[in-house]
């Protein structure tokens, strides 16, 4: 699946840890993103706090439709997102990446308005 791919598909229930070849794998198809202490981590920058917050609460719409939400950390112009999957022990699932390569999109989609 690619980027793309991932920002069209749906998270269920149920999905399995990915191991190192299938994680590197992933981790190609999302360049913006690393894994770090077992998370998919992303700091995404913004010209101000309104923009901020706007992606905050759009990733939190986000988070909802696909029940899958990831930890946030929120500064002036900057947040960062950490996914794991907590029904999948903590390991990284294929929910994870479909919903940073969601976030994505709806980091681009308010970088160009």
């Amino acid at each position: 699946m690619t980027a793309p791919a991932l920002n069209q598909a749906q998270c269920r229930a149920g999905a399995a840890p990915h191991d190192p070849d299938a994680l590197r794998a992933r981790l190609a198809q999302l360049p913006h993103w690393q894994a770090v202490d077992g998370a998919l981590t992303r700091e995404y920058a913004f010209p101000d706090y309104r923009a901020t917050i706007a992606f905050v609460n759009a990733v939190a719409d986000m988070a909802e439709s696909q029940d899958h939400h990831p930890d946030m950390r929120v500064g002036y112009r900057r947040c960062t997102l950490a996914y794991t999957t907590h029904s999948a022990g903590g390991a990284l699932t294929d929910k994870d990446f479909i919903c940073a390569a969601r976030a994505d999109a709806l980091y681009a989609k308010g970088q160009a308005a």
